[in-house]
C-alpha cells in the first residue's frame, strides 16, 4: 500500500524521527503508485502556491514553510520553524525510487531554519 501524508511540525518529513507519525494531519491510502503519485502532485501544487519556501527531495518528500511560522520550544529555549511536510510513502517508509523531473531537489534560497536539538538525540 502507498500513502500520501501531510504533516505539520518541527521537522522536515525526511528525518523520520521517533514518533514522526504524531505529526500526520492527513493520510490517504492508495493501492497503486500511479494514483498515489497523482494525488501527491496535486497536493504539492496546492502547498507550493500557499507557502513562501519549499525544499523537495528526489524521493517524493517535500517541506513547505513561511517566515514567522514558529513555535516556542521549552527544551531548546528558542523558537522553532514549523513545516508542512508532504510525503509519498510505501507502507509508511520512504520510497526508494525517484520522482519525475518536476520534483527533483528543489528549494528556495534562504537561511536554514533551526531544528530542535532534543529530537536529534
Amino acid at each position: 500500500m502507498y500513502q500520501v501524508v501531510i504533516m505539520y511540525g518541527d521537522n522536515e518529513p525526511w528525518w523520520f524521527f521517533e514518533e514522526w507519525q504524531e505529526d500526520i494531519e492527513e493520510n490517504k491510502t492508495f493501492d497503486c503508485l500511479e494514483d498515489a503519485e497523482r494525488y501527491y502532485i496535486k497536493k504539492w501544487q496546492e502547498l507550493s502556491s500557499t507557502y513562501e519556501y519549499i525544499n523537495t527531495k528526489v524521493n517524493y518528500l517535500a517541506a513547505f514553510w513561511n517566515t514567522g511560522d514558529e513555535r516556542w520550544c521549552e527544551e531548546c529555549d528558542e523558537d522553532l520553524q514549523q513545516y508542512k511536510g508532504l510525503a509519498l510513502l510505501k507502507d509508511f517508509q520512504a520510497v526508494t525510487f525517484e520522482s519525475g523531473d518536476d520534483f527533483h531537489e528543489r528549494h528556495n534560497d534562504c537561511a536554514k531554519p533551526k531544528c530542535c536539538k532534543s529530537s536529534l538525540v
